[in-house]
């Protein structure tokens, strides 16, 4: 039973560690708390639905159903990062130069919009995945571990390991690790901050979307309010492996994801949000700054 739950904390904590990417990235560069991204997941689970239910009206999903999977995951990456970046552009960029308490109204005017409008749109109740897989297991010892699984842990590795990657050695990584670190040097060097921080939001808006058809798909039903539950228990996440830091929001979303399954398990899965919570409670006695983080400023 142990490690039946460790294989299911560590899917469910791949989601939450991609959703944290996004929260940690926008926090580095402007040291502003988009609340409005667990909507972006919210938003991306509802359109990979709404895409494959088109792509099965025009007959493509009998064709391949793999193909059909994979344009709607990638129209979903693409609606989901443009309007990333027409939020930045609407909503945060003017106020930039304000208080910081004004940007996280707006983060969270932001939120309550999307929840409403996608209520609003494709109604209250929840929404069925197209598809209910029955994908081939591996059971081993007792423990079963689904080609759903695997293929989202897998994947979600994957996707945190080439972020790290491009952050550390590509030239917008670059612009974006000299933007953490002083946003006005970086652009009396050359470095176009609008640009960083737009390529950011567009990042993590899109990593938002691949989370959002991972849940759509491993639980098959989805309704308008999971942005706001995944955001919180993401931007926890975040902040307990040290927000600011990439390797900490990925460490933080597994850890959580590990802590949820293992307390529903052993102690009762009516308290698995508390038990969330009340070890981010315990790190941050501990050190304050996350297991990753640093007293020092912002970093990506």
């Amino acid at each position: 039973m142990f490690f039946q739950q460790v294989i299911n904390g560590l899917t469910l904590g791949c989601v939450y560690a991609i959703i944290a990417l996004g929260y940690t990235m926008v926090y580095g560069i402007l040291g502003l708390i988009n609340f409005a991204h667990g909507e972006i997941y919210m938003l991306g689970a509802y359109l990979s639905i709404i895409f494959l239910g088109l792509f099965t009206v025009a007959g493509i999903t009998s064709y391949s159903i793999v193909l059909s999977i994979f344009l709607s995951l990638l129209l979903a990456v693409i609606f989901c990062s443009a309007f990333g970046y027409t939020m930045e552009k609407t909503a945060y960029k003017p106020l930039r130069g304000s208080s910081r308490l004004s940007p996280l109204i707006s983060a969270i005017g932001v939120s309550i919009f999307l929840q409403n409008f996608v209520m609003k749109t494709q109604g209250a109740t929840d929404k069925v995945f197209p598809y209910k897989f029955h994908f081939a297991s591996i059971d081993f010892l007792g423990v079963s571990l689904t080609s759903l699984q695997m293929l989202i842990i897998c994947s979600s590795f994957l996707l945190m390991a080439g972020l790290y990657l491009f952050t550390k050695f590509s030239k917008t990584g670059r612009a974006m690790r000299a933007t953490s670190q002083d946003a006005l040097m970086a652009s009396l060097v050359g470095i176009n901050v609008d640009r960083v921080i737009s390529v950011t939001f567009i990042i993590g808006a899109g990593l938002a979307a691949v989370a959002g058809m991972m849940i759509a798909s491993y639980y098959g039903v989805i309704n308008y309010y999971i942005g706001y539950i995944a955001g919180i228990k993401a931007f926890t996440a975040a902040v307990l492996g040290g927000i600011g830091s990439i390797p900490g929001a990925m460490i933080g979303g597994l850890a959580l994801g590990l802590v949820e399954s293992l307390g529903s398990a052993y102690i009762s899965a009516e308290y698995k949000d508390a038990y969330a919570f009340g070890i981010l409670i315990i790190i941050l006695m501990i050190k304050p700054s996350g297991l990753l983080g640093r007293s020092s400023d912002q970093k990506v």
